[in-house]
């Protein structure tokens, strides 16, 4: 599932491509025809981004709610005439530009009322300058849950996914089975400053960079193309730091990476 970075980077592509068009909108799939005969021919305001969720305005009052979950993903093409190919949901076309949504978990028209309950069940995202991290560590500092799985939970830290929950944990040597209520709160400060440092990047590179220079060195990285993680994907690999070899589990249902000696 795409991180938060990944959806502020869709925000501000989004913007630059549409803002103040009027744009034509179609679904070829047909599962949002509703939604776009209320958004054809409609001025593009702004598109905007809080932890995995996307938010496209238009200059009428009308909102698009988009979540691309697992298997969603926008294609940007130069304009023209070829059909659409696959399950697009959603089809935006300017003179210049179409942007395809397929498979998203959700793509749908809401109003202020479902917009202000969305945001009402999410933490606070780290790319947002409005962001409040004193809610997620109110959170944290009572919880029993491993900090590990809180920092997942988007209703307690939204846009947060597993690559960097695992490399955030071990770039401050928090050990991941460790409960929130046992976090002193420098700990959350220091996690909190790093992933808005982080994410940041991911926004301006495309790509998640979390391994400090002294460190990007040795064994590729899990995936071509992509940079070295220190923990993530790397289980039975040595640490990039002490050596020790990264461990993997289980943790509610998700893979959880941890260095046993940097991170005890």
């Amino acid at each position: 599932m795409p991180e938060g970075h990944t959806l502020h980077r869709l925000a501000g592509e989004h913007t630059r491509l549409l803002a103040g068009a009027r744009v034509r909108a179609s679904s070829p799939q047909g599962r949002f025809a509703e939604g776009a005969r209320r958004i054809d021919g409609q001025s593009f305001e702004a598109a905007e981004a809080w932890g995995k969720h996307l938010l496209h305005r238009y200059a009428d009052g009308t909102l698009v709610h988009i979540h691309l979950g697992l298997y969603g993903t926008f294609t940007t093409l130069p304009a023209s005439d070829a059909p659409p190919v696959g399950q697009v949901r959603m089809r935006l076309a300017t003179r210049s530009r179409i942007i395809d949504l397929r498979g998203p978990t959700r793509c749908e028209l809401i109003g202020p009322p479902e917009l202000a309950a969305l945001l009402d069940r999410l933490g606070p995202d780290p790319l947002r300058h409005d962001a409040q991290p004193d809610l997620a560590w109110e959170r944290i500092a009572r919880s029993r849950v491993p900090i590990g799985a809180l920092l997942m939970d988007q209703a307690v830290l939204a846009g947060v996914g597993n690559v960097y929950r695992a490399e955030v944990l071990f770039r401050q040597r928090i050990a991941p089975h460790r409960p929130g209520r046992d976090l002193e709160r420098h700990h959350w400060d220091a996690l909190w400053n790093d992933l808005a440092a982080l994410m940041p990047v991911g926004v301006r590179e495309g790509r998640m960079i979390t391994v400090d220079a002294e460190h990007d060195h040795g064994a590729p990285p899990y995936q071509p193309g992509r940079p070295r993680t220190y923990v993530y994907r790397r289980a039975g690999e040595p640490c990039r730091v002490c050596a020790a070899t990264i461990k993997q589990e289980e943790l509610r249902g998700r893979k959880l990476y941890w260095c046993p000696r940097c991170q005890r």
